[in-house]
C-alpha cells in the first residue's frame, strides 16, 4: 500500500497528492531517523561491518596492546629433541677438528702456499686427471647424446627406483668383480645403492642391530665409524685392540675376550665390523684369518660386515681376498655376511656420493631398499656412471695406472718420513702411511700424542690423524694420507714436519 497510495494520489488530484504522497514519505523518514538513533554504536576497534557476520573464532586470545608482549630476555627458546641436543654438544675428535681448521686455510701451491696441507682426509687426487679426461670426452653424450638415445630430460629429472637403477647395479657388479680380479661374481639383485658408503653402513647397521646393541670392531679403525654408526642408530662400537707387536693383526682370541666382556656387562653383540684393506693401518686380511672370522661369527650367531671400499686400491705384494670369495665354497651361512663398497676410493669419486650394500640376506635387502629413500643417488649421476663403468677400456686402464701411482707415491712418502727418523708400518692397500712417532712424544700417553698432533697442525700446518681418533691403544701412531698431494709437494710436507720434530727430540 505504501507504494501504491502515492501513485493513487497523483492520479486522483491535488488532495490525493498530499495525503497519498507526503504523509507516507514523512513516516518513512521518521522511521529511518528512529533506527539510526537507537542502533548501538560499535566500539572503535570492533570488526568492520563486512566481517561482523563471520563466525567468532573461539580459543584464540586477542590482545590489542603490544605493551603486554614478553621482553626478549624472558622468552624461552623452543626445545629441540634430546637426541639433537646430545649430538650438538658432543665434542669432536681430533680427526674432525683438523678437518675444520684446514677448511679455514687450505693450502694451494700458488694462491695460498702457506696454508694448511691436508693429510688427514681420505681422498685420492693422484688419478683425477684420468677421470677429468673421460668426463671431458663423454659427459654430454653420456647424459643426453648418442650413447643413450632413449634418454631425454624426463629421464634425468624424474623420480628413480629408490634402491638404484638396475643398469647401474649391473655395471657396479661387473666393476666389483673386476676389482676382485675376477675371483668372484656379484649378483646385481643383491646390491642396494646409496648416496655414499656412509649411509650404506648406517642403513646396514639399522638392519642388523637395535639401540644398545654393539658391534665388535678391530682397532685401530676408521674414525668416521663413530659417527656413521653410533650417531643415529644408538649402536655401540667395542674396539678389539690390535698391537704393533703382532703387526696390528686381528686375533680371534681378542675377539673372544671382548665378546665375553660385553656379555658380562649385559651388552648384546650383534656383529663384527672390519675394514679390508684396513683403514688406517693398510694391511690386508689373510685368507686363513677370514675363515677364522667366519667360524667365529657362526659360532656366536653374529653378522659379519666387511668394509671393502679400498679393495681396488692395493699396491703391495699381498693378495687381496674378498669375503665373498670364501662364501662361494658353500660351507658357511651366507645370510650373515654383508659387504660395504663404494666408488669414493677405488674410482676417486667421493663427490659423486655412490655407495653400495651387498648382502646375501633377503630381509636385509628388503629393509635396506626402503631405507634408501633417505639416501638415493641422483639420476644424472647414475646415468653418467652407467656409461663410465660400461667403458671397459677406460676402467681397465684407470685401475692399472691408479695402482702404479699409489705404489709410487707410497714409496716416496715412506722414504721421506724415513729421512726424518719416522718409521712406517708396511702396508699393502689404502691411501695411508701408518707412522710411528712415539719416540717424539714428550710423554708416552694420549696427552703427549695430542700435544705433538697440535704442534704439527698449528706450527707445521699439516693435518694428520692421531691414533687416538682411531682407538689405537698405543700412543704415538698417526695416519698420514699420501694421496691428497702431488709429488712436488712431498719435500714441502717433510720440511714442515721436520721443524716440529726437532723440537720434540727423540726420547728413545
Amino acid at each position: 500500500m505504501r507504494i501504491i497510495v502515492p501513485l493513487q494520489g497523483i492520479v486522483q488530484g491535488r488532495g490525493g497528492l498530499i495525503l497519498g504522497s507526503l504523509i507516507p514519505c514523512a513516516l518513512l523518514y521518521f522511521f529511518q531517523f528512529y533506527l539510526k538513533r537507537n542502533r548501538s554504536s560499535p566500539p572503535p576497534d570492533s570488526p568492520s561491518a563486512s566481517t561482523a557476520n563471520l563466525p567468532e573464532l573461539t580459543g584464540i586470545p586477542r590482545n590489542s596492546s603490544r605493551t603486554s608482549l614478553p621482553t626478549r630476555g624472558s622468552i624461552r627458546p623452543a626445545p629441540v629433541s634430546s637426541r639433537a641436543t646430545a649430538i650438538a654438544r658432543a665434542s669432536d675428535s681430533a680427526y674432525y677438528t683438523g678437518w675444520k681448521k684446514w677448511l679455514e686455510d687450505p693450502y694451494h701451491p700458488t694462491s695460498n702456499p702457506d696454508g694448511i696441507i691436508q693429510l688427514g682426509l681420505s681422498e685420492n687426487h693422484l688419478s683425477l686427471d684420468l677421470i677429468e679426461e673421460w668426463l671431458a670426452a663423454n659427459l654430454q653424450k653420456s647424459l643426453l647424446g648418442e650413447k643413450r638415445g632413449d634418454l631425454s630430460i624426463c629421464g634425468l629429472a624424474t623420480y628413480e627406483p629408490l634402491g638404484g637403477l638396475m643398469d647401474l647395479k649391473m655395471v657396479m657388479a661387473g666393476f666389483m668383480s673386476k676389482i676382485m680380479r675376477g675371483s668372484v661374481s656379484f649378483n646385481p639383485a643383491q646390491i642396494i645403492l646409496t648416496a655414499g658408503a656412509t649411509p650404506a653402513i648406517e642403513a646396514l647397521s639399522f638392519c642388523l642391530a637395535d639401540p644398545g646393541n654393539a658391534f665388535l670392531v678391530p682397532s685401530p679403525y676408521y674414525p668416521g665409524f663413530d659417527r656413521d654408526i653410533k650417531l643415529r642408530t644408538g649402536i655401540e662400537l667395542i674396539p678389539v685392540h690390535c698391537r704393533s707387536s703382532n703387526n696390528f693383526s686381528l686375533s680371534i682370541a681378542a675377539l673372544e675376550r671382548e665378546y665375553k666382556q660385553a656379555k658380562k656387562r649385559g651388552i648384546k653383540v650383534r656383529a663384527v665390523l672390519l675394514s679390508n684393506p684396513s683403514n688406517p693401518v693398510g694391511n690386508i686380511l689373510h685368507r686363513e684369518t677370514l675363515y677364522d672370522l667366519l667360524s667365529f661369527v657362526t659360532d656366536k650367531n653374529l653378522h659379519l660386515i666387511s668394509d671393502e671400499v679400498y679393495a681396488g686400491s692395493t699396491y703391495g705384494t699381498e693378495e687381496f681376498v674378498s669375503i665373498a670369495e670364501l662364501l662361494d665354497t658353500g660351507v658357511f651361512d651366507n645370510s650373515r655376511v654383508h659387504i660395504i663398497y663404494g666408488l669414493s676410493k677405488d674410482l676417486s669419486l667421493p663427490g659423486f656420493r655412490v655407495g653400495a650394500i651387498y648382502s646375501y640376506n633377503e630381509n636385509v635387502i628388503a629393509a635396506a631398499s626402503k631405507l634408501t629413500r633417505f639416501s638415493s643417488i641422483s639420476l644424472p649421476t647414475q646415468h653418467l656412471l652407467v656409461s663410465m663403468l660400461s667403458d671397459t677400456k677406460f676402467v681397465e686402464e684407470y685401475l692399472k695406472v691408479n695402482r702404479e701411482r699409489l705404489a709410487q707415491m707410497h714409496a716416496l712418502f715412506v722414504e721421506g718420513l724415513k729421512q726424518l727418523g719416522v718409521e712406517c708400518f708396511k702396508s699393502s692397500g689404502g691411501f695411508y702411511c701408518w707412522v710411528d712417532m712415539s719416540k717424539f712424544l714428550k710423554s708416552y700417553s694420549v696427552k703427549g700424542e695430542l700435544e705433538l698432533w697440535e704442534n704439527i697442525l698449528n706450527v707445521a700446518k699439516v693435518v694428520l690423524t692421531p691414533g687416538a681418533s682411531c682407538h689405537c691403544i698405543e700412543p704415538g701412531w698417526f695416519r698420514c694420507c699420501f694421496t691428497t698431494v702431488t709429488e712436488r709437494d712431498v719435500p714441502l710436507v717433510m720440511n714442515r714436519i721436520s721443524k716440529v720434530l726437532k723440537d720434540h727430540k727423540a726420547t728413545h
